[in-house]
């Protein structure tokens, strides 16, 4: 391998008849005048006789073929193969031209690849192009991971990437970006499993139920187990809002999330709302006002004074007066608007429940899921992310002021289809705490790990604290526009990004200080949702069918004409219920598929055995 063409300070061209160069694949320019400087390969291109020698744009110019003549290329006949390589750093002059370009041994590019240790940091995939490397890598890098590649699984070739956990606080937040199918998923979910190895305390939202570790992928059968270091909750059934912890504001961001209020509803609940509240006393007064309201302070006060009413019912009508008299003035619709929006959360089980499961999980740095629909994950992580980060907050304040304080963990916040969370352009219930956390939540140890499909709909403040980010294929125009922008991303990796195998990654890093591209580690579990829905449309059809063919077994043969006679008992056998048109249709079926025989006789229709 070669330098050829014309060279500059940080970029120059190499050749070679034999070596077909890949994508960021690294060498070092053995120019001893500048060090041996060392680069990456950003373009490659192969150039034959069967190219018409006019050819002249793109990586190949003449400069370059008259280059390669002078080294005794043979254009017309020789198979060539070239590379734009960029250096990593920019030397102080123009690289020589002819010089020898050769793979480097790890200890040359060491510091440019692993910044830490496999047990002190997260050991997320193989660095692309690096298997060149492999003949001089220690023995504590080596054998770290399985990778999975054209549908087989293989062991590692090249230099593991692992991500220093440690510089967060310099350089803190995780954004990772990719389309439907890209990867995005699995490559959140190695995130998190390594996260578990650490024992970092970690908070994970997931709107789509598929954050489960117990099961094991295929070929990683020798992995450890995570089944002690992650605890899931659903809102509702194990975790909640406590009512009576909540301000006036912050019953205003429950209720938002769960419907859009307008100005007179938010002046209902400043006017209702009084500090230590519980759910109970909130919706009664709520409730009652509404009926005050609808019935009246005249007719209020007509059935106080009228006898004849037991004492339950003179109790609630001077519950109304007294409602009506303090709040009298709010308007019948704004107050039910409130009413219905509170027994919507209620009804989702918001305010049955509270988060010490989660907050005795952190402590034992473990990984908390917290499971559940898409708005109501929505409401319930405003008020859990500021609690916790409240609590980490005052914890650090009172050490920074040699006071005593109850000590919460630093810890990790994590969410995929963040844009919900944290939207561009218009409120949502969790983003005003996110944001804080983003300005401000490394000084308190606090860090964001933010997952989405659409980087373009998430909030640019929150983008921009992204020190970390992991790309995979994305094939919108705007987003790649807004990852262009958010990133060092050259123009070239802009232009893959929309062909990026699945798994593959661009990771963009303050911490490492180049753009790197990876593939992404097998995972050691697998999701519950692995399963191919077709597959399961066929599973489930077979599985009915077996059903049915047994429930029939004991009126084989079956005359047509006495289906009707023996619907009721197939179906109470078969465990459903089976109208007679239907159940001839799916033995026609059955028969077509060869699961029954079907005979026509001079008498009648027959079904059998087959």
């Amino acid at each position: 391998m070669q330098v050829v063409g014309i060279t500059t300070q940080h970029e120059v061209y190499v050749a070679s008849k034999h070596h077909k160069f890949r994508m960021n694949e690294m060498v070092v320019l053995e120019d001893r005048s500048l060090d041996f400087p060392k680069g990456e390969v950003v373009e490659t291109f192969s150039y034959n006789r069967y190219i018409p020698m006019g050819f002249d744009k793109g990586l190949v110019d003449h400069q370059v073929l008259q280059t390669l003549e002078q080294l005794g290329y043979d254009i017309g006949a020789d198979t060539i193969h070239l590379a734009k390589v960029r250096l990593f750093e920019e030397a102080i002059q123009p690289i020589q031209t002819g010089v020898i370009v050769r793979h480097p041994e790890f200890h040359e590019i060491e510091e440019l690849l692993v910044k830490v240790s496999p047990n002190d940091g997260l050991v997320i995939g193989e660095v692309k192009a690096t298997d060149f490397i492999s003949n001089s890598l220690p023995e504590n890098l080596q054998g770290l991971m399985k990778l999975q590649e054209q549908g087989q699984i293989r062991s590692q070739k090249g230099v593991p990437f692992i991500f220093d956990i440690r510089a967060m606080q310099q350089y803190p937040h995780i954004g990772v970006f990719g389309g439907s199918g890209s990867g995005k998923s699995f490559g959140l979910r190695v995130m998190l499993e390594e996260l578990m190895k650490l024992e970092i305390p970690t908070l994970v939202f997931d709107p789509h139920f598929e954050m489960s570790f117990a099961k094991k992928a295929e070929g990683q059968d020798s992995v450890p187990s995570y089944v002690e270091k992650y605890h899931v909750v659903q809102i509702g059934r194990d975790v909640g809002v406590d009512f009576s912890a909540l301000s006036t504001r912050d019953v205003e961001r429950l209720l938002q999330a769960a419907s859009s209020l307008s100005e007179s509803m938010v002046n209902v609940i400043q006017t209702i709302h009084k500090r230590k509240d519980s759910y109970q006393s909130f919706s009664d007064r709520v409730g009652n006002l509404g009926d005050a309201l609808e019935l009246g302070k005249q007719k209020v006060e007509a059935m106080l004074h009228d006898g004849g009413m037991s004492r339950d019912e003179i109790e609630r009508y001077s519950t109304y007066k007294k409602l009506l008299d303090q709040y009298g003035s709010l308007p019948l619709a704004s107050v039910k608007g409130i009413q219905w929006r509170l027994y919507r959360l209620q009804q989702a089980g918001l305010f049955q429940q509270n988060i010490r499961a989660i907050e005795q999980g952190l402590q034992q740095g473990k990984l908390v899921v917290v499971q559940g629909a898409v708005w109501l994950l929505q409401v319930f992580s405003s008020y859990v992310v500021g609690a916790l980060y409240n609590k980490r907050r005052s914890y650090k304040d009172a050490k920074l002021q040699q006071e005593q304080g109850e000590f919460f963990p630093p810890f990790m916040v994590v969410t995929d289809e963040a844009h919900n969370f944290a939207p561009k352009g218009y409120d949502a219930p969790a983003k005003s705490v996110l944001k804080e956390i983003a300005q401000e939540g490394r000084k308190y140890g606090v860090f964001l790990i933010f997952a989405t499909q659409r980087p373009t709909l998430l909030d640019e403040t929150i983008t921009a604290q992204l020190n970390t980010k992991f790309v995979f294929r994305t094939v919108r125009g705007t987003d790649i526009q807004t990852i262009k922008e958010e990133t060092d991303l050259t123009h070239e990796e802009g232009k893959r990004l929309p062909y990026l195998r699945s798994g593959d990654v661009f990771v963009s890093s303050a911490i490492m200080g180049r753009t790197m591209a990876l593939r992404i580690r097998l995972a050691h579990s697998t999701s519950p949702h692995t399963m191919n829905p077709f597959d399961e449309l066929k599973d489930m059809q077979s599985k009915g069918d077996d059903e049915l063919l047994q429930a029939l077994d004991s009126f084989l043969p079956l005359g047509e004409m006495n289906v009707m006679k023996h619907v009721d008992e197939i179906s109470k056998k078969s465990g459903k219920r089976w109208e007679v048109s239907a159940l001839k249709q799916e033995l026609d079926r059955l028969s077509e598929t060869g699961k029954l025989k079907k005979e026509k006789t001079p008498f009648a229709t027959v079904y059998d055995r087959p």
